[in-house]
């Protein structure tokens, strides 16, 4: 599936998103043609962990949350990582992004502590998805279905576990970016 044309945005925190949750998105992303901007909470250079919280790698930041909208992408990546996704999910302006692309139907694609956003973003009423396990009660107290699972599509909604997932994740990823806007997806909080 090619995503020409396509211009997708990946949210990244300063510090602490999974480098893998990150990269290989991306790269799936690029080799399908897509466009991909990296959207942060700050300017200059975001740097990502490994599992185990060790330093991964630096990423140039395309842009901030305050300087973008949904209306200039065609969809979102939320990687994982403790750290980061939680960064990600206190930061009113990174979740009023994120509520964006909900509003407006469009595709979205968040694995492992991701979800945290969407949790934030109050769009899993009715949905079903998955997520680190650990965030399961958080899921169904935002009125979600969460289900363990390698990866659930949900109207536009793809979502996965963890690392282990991602060759998965972004096959589905990739087919909901392709297909657009979804009328199922969109949800105002």
């Amino acid at each position: 599936m090619q995503l020409d044309g396509k211009t997708i945005a990946i949210l990244i925190a300063p510090r602490g998103t999974e480098d893998v949750e990150f990269v290989r998105p991306a790269k799936a992303l690029a080799d399908a043609g897509a466009k991909i901007v990296a959207v942060s909470l700050e300017a200059g250079a975001a740097e990502t962990v490994n599992q185990d919280l060790d330093p991964g790698s630096r990423h140039p930041v395309d842009a901030t949350v305050s300087d973008v909208s949904a209306s200039g992408f065609d969809g979102l990546v939320i990687p994982g990582g403790t750290v980061g996704a939680d960064k990600i999910r206190g930061s009113a302006e990174a979740v009023a992004f994120v509520r964006g692309f909900f509003e407006a139907g469009k595709p979205v694609a968040a694995i492992c502590h991701g979800p945290w956003a969407l949790v934030e973003a109050g769009v899993l009423e009715g949905r079903r998805l998955t997520s680190f396990p650990s965030l399961a009660t958080d899921i169904r107290n935002a009125g979600g279905h969460w289900t363990d699972a390698e990866v659930v599509v949900d109207q536009g909604l793809v979502t996965s576990r963890k690392p282990d997932d991602l060759e998965a994740f972004c096959a589905r990823m990739i087919e909901e970016f392709a297909e657009g806007p979804h009328a199922g997806q969109r949800r105002s909080a």
